[in-house]
């Protein structure tokens, strides 16, 4: 089971005390910090049966950071939660039992963000990769079942080694908000004729930490989901796969739209005021900029796609940090 976390000490601490309950105990617990200081590491050192490892290229690298955990284990399945997801006791149970459907490479479970009628949200459409390149999440939805799709929530996944060794590992092309990292794992699992499956049993508790830069939704988070959507589709399905080319079609619609959009505040009885009425139009025309200059700088990115997990040494140290480390 693997742990990545940046800056984020207290969160990792509840993670392993929730971790520590389940009823299907992990048979092995790595926490992977690219934090630039040490206190996730006193953290891990008040649990000795938890692996501690370094990720050295800080922020914006969780990928690689998955990737430096996945080094050296030889479990199965191996498990990913965020830091500030907290695993309900029957969690990885839940994870684990989905696997004895024939065929499942890879399984990802529900994030309750307490937020209401989320369970019912969307039930058809949960982790579905569309014909127009988009996907859906709707990952704190409950079918009741056990149900086919296309990709996962990264706070919340599982995969099989032997599956993630038969598409070489990890990649990371996702730099910034890193999205989209967690959907490369399951594509690929699903390019290489694997089945990916949401288990809604498998429960965690999203409580969404502070982003290293920014905040969730910004402008910010915006342009990096543009970008690296772009990277996701070049670097699994290829820029010659029809749902490429759908995607960019919708981005050219939808761009001009979003931008259109900000000019319905002229005539929004909610913005009286004039000042009210320039913030919606700016709004709009920022929110096209980001999702703008993001498709584009993706499509330069495709040209010659960097993956960053390539660069991490081949083996990392695989034990629990001691008294006497420095």
């Amino acid at each position: 089971m693997i742990v990545a976390t940046y800056r984020r000490p207290d969160f990792v601490r509840e993670c392993l005390a929730h971790l520590e309950r389940q009823t299907v105990a992990p048979e092995r617990i790595i926490v992977v910090d690219a934090s630039p200081d040490e206190r996730t590491r006193e953290v891990v050192r008040e649990y000795p049966d938890v692996e501690y490892r370094r990720n050295d290229m800080g922020a914006g690298t969780l990928a690689s950071s998955r990737a430096i955990g996945v080094q050296g284990v030889t479990q199965d399945v191996i498990a990913f939660i965020d830091d500030d997801a907290y695993a309900e006791p029957e969690w990885l149970a839940e994870l684990l039992a989905a696997y004895d459907i024939p065929g499942v490479g890879a399984v990802g479970g529900r994030a309750r963000n307490g937020q209401p009628g989320e369970e019912s949200e969307a039930l058809q459409r949960i982790g579905r990769f569309l014909r127009n390149g988009r996907l859906t999440g709707n990952f704190a939805a409950d079918p009741g079942r056990t149900v086919l799709a296309d990709h996962m929530l990264g706070a919340n996944m599982s995969v099989r080694s032997d599956v993630l060794r038969s598409f070489g590992g990890i990649h990371d092309y996702y730099p910034g908000t890193c999205l989209r990292e967690d959907a490369d794992i399951a594509l690929r699992a699903r390019l290489t004729g694997h089945l990916v499956v949401y288990a809604p049993a498998a429960v965690v508790r999203h409580v969404a930490g502070d982003y290293a830069q920014g905040r969730r939704f910004d402008l910010r988070y915006r342009f990096y989901g543009a970008r690296n959507h772009i990277l996701l589709l070049a670097t699994t399905i290829g820029c010659r796969d029809r749902r490429f080319a759908a995607y960019l079609g919708s981005a050219a619609i939808g761009i001009p739209r979003e931008a259109v959009s900000g000019l319905a505040a002229l005539t929004d009885a909610a913005r009286p005021s004039l000042a009210a009425k320039v913030r919606g139009i700016g709004g709009g025309l920022l929110r096209a900029g980001a999702d703008l200059v993001g498709t584009i700088a993706g499509l330069a990115a495709a040209v010659r796609p960097i993956d960053r997990a390539r660069s991490i040494p081949p083996s990392v140290p695989a034990r629990p940090p001691s008294d006497h480390d420095d």
